[in-house]
């Protein structure tokens, strides 16, 4: 690589950087609806970050320079230097000093999902992402489905996929916990599906059992006690259009029943009626439960779930998300009632970037619009945080039992390097250890992962 790279995406053969270390430029406090970008270190040997009148990206053979507008920031702030396969942050004599997930260093090696504050800018060190393009900013991103952006590759994946299904007659499932933007989804998914019905979505779990049936296939006059006028139903009511049946698992075994029935036959018989009423559907259900397991436990019917994963999907969860923390914070602060001319100090985003977010980006949105709000548009601070953001542990703190110098640790390190064929995302799924909490013990105790690959 050489000569200077723009910021809006300057593409290269991706054969060459798939899989490589990547930081991101997450978030700038004091401007927070700039964005974030990201930033390949495929080939590089040192990267040079600093402060300049404009925001700026350049290249040579072995070298990235960083530019950014943070007038807390020295001209030369700080160096990232690569050491054969490792990378290490320190300080090149800045004003304000090198925050390494919270704490100043002079120097230190970086593990995957470190943060660094430079200023007022914080940033994020990734390994192993397949990125396509060098150098890419936010507003550059694909955008496969309305309003839908992601930096983390299996998101993208699942929006890429889902806007190539749009269109063939196969009902999609989508996999992902409250509050993650499965409506959202399906509307964009709606959007571009060229259908003219509306779309309709249908909260399961809110449907009183008794009256799940009549509501989604509606009934006649005189079907029951208080059935005053003939009613379409929810079903109907899609006609052409989107059917979005979100928390599917919660739909009583009846309904689903004849849900299923509608699906196949692509018609419905309101309650009272002798005849059917034929119905053209897209179907996009959704579920935070594992419905296979489910099926297991005889709670949901087999069939209708071979009917609705026509395509399955899984939106992954805001903890995951942490590559578009300054996105996310860019597009929600900008609806906001006073978001647009917010700013954050940096205790406060460091709180909002560590807290693990169990109600996901809903929960995200509603502290934002609080936060700005008590902050009268001006400098958010911890302050006005909720007392669960700001008393929060770090998602990169390290376990309870953190025994570093327990001479079992490396033995049981070993033996989940083996168990998992040296996969550190399998191995924290299997623990419950914090990804950088287990990076850091594998550097503290010398162990390579890659000779466990492939095994």
């Amino acid at each position: 690589m050489s000569g200077t790279a723009s910021i809006h995406g300057t593409t290269d053969d991706p054969s060459t950087i798939a899989g490589t270390p990547v930081v991101y430029r997450l978030l700038a406090c004091d401007r927070p609806l700039t964005g974030s970008s990201r930033h390949s270190l495929a080939g590089i040997e040192r990267v040079d970050i600093g402060r300049d009148a404009a925001r700026s990206v350049e290249r040579t053979a072995s070298t990235l320079a960083l530019a950014v507008e943070d007038k807390s920031m020295s001209s030369s702030h700080a160096r990232l230097v690569r050491d054969g396969r490792r990378w290490s942050i320190e300080d090149a004599g800045s004003r304000n000093g090198v925050i390494l997930n919270g704490e100043r260093q002079e120097r230190a090696t970086l593990v995957d999902g470190d943060v660094f504050e430079l200023g007022e800018t914080l940033w994020l060190f990734r390994t192993g992402v397949p990125a396509t393009n060098v150098d890419l900013d936010d507003d550059a991103l694909p955008e496969p489905l309305p309003g839908l952006r992601t930096f983390v590759p299996a998101l993208a994946e699942a929006y890429e996929a889902l806007a190539k299904v749009v269109g063939i007659d196969v009902a999609i499932l989508l996999q992902a916990e409250s509050g993650t933007g499965k409506e959202l989804c399906a509307k964009a998914v709606h959007r571009v599906s060229g259908r003219t019905g509306a779309f309709i979505a249908v909260n399961c779990g809110a449907l009183p059992p008794a009256l799940a049936t009549s509501e989604l296939f509606g009934y006649r006059k005189g079907a029951f006690s208080g059935a005053d006028e003939d009613r379409g139903g929810l079903v109907r009511g899609a006609d052409k259009g989107t059917l979005f049946l979100d928390e599917i698992a919660d739909l009583p075994l009846p309904s689903q029943a004849l849900l299923l029935r509608a699906l196949q036959e692509r018609e419905v018989t309101p309650l009272g009626a002798t005849r059917p009423v034929p119905v053209d559907v897209q179907v996009i259900a959704a579920s935070h439960r594992d419905l296979k397991a489910l099926v297991k436990q005889e709670l949901f019917r087999h069939d209708l779930y071979a009917r609705l994963a026509g395509y399955s999907a899984r939106i992954v969860p805001l903890r995951e998300r942490r590559e578009d923390f300054g996105l996310l914070v860019k597009t929600l602060l900008a609806r906001a009632p006073r978001g647009t001319t917010a700013q954050l100090s940096t205790s406060a985003a460091r709180a909002l970037l560590n807290y693990t977010w169990p109600l996901n980006v809903r929960e995200l949105e509603s502290c934002l619009t609080v936060a700005s709000t008590l902050a009268d548009g001006g400098v958010i601070h911890r302050k006005h945080l909720p007392e669960d953001i700001v008393g929060a542990p770090s998602v990169a703190a390290a376990s309870p039992a953190d025994d570093d110098d327990n001479p079992a640790r490396k033995a049981e390190l070993v033996a989940l390097l083996r168990e998992h064929a040296g996969n550190i995302s399998a191995i924290a799924k299997a623990t419950g250890y914090n990804r950088v909490q287990l990076h850091r013990w594998l550097k503290r105790f010398d162990l390579d992962p890659n000779p466990y690959r492939g095994k």
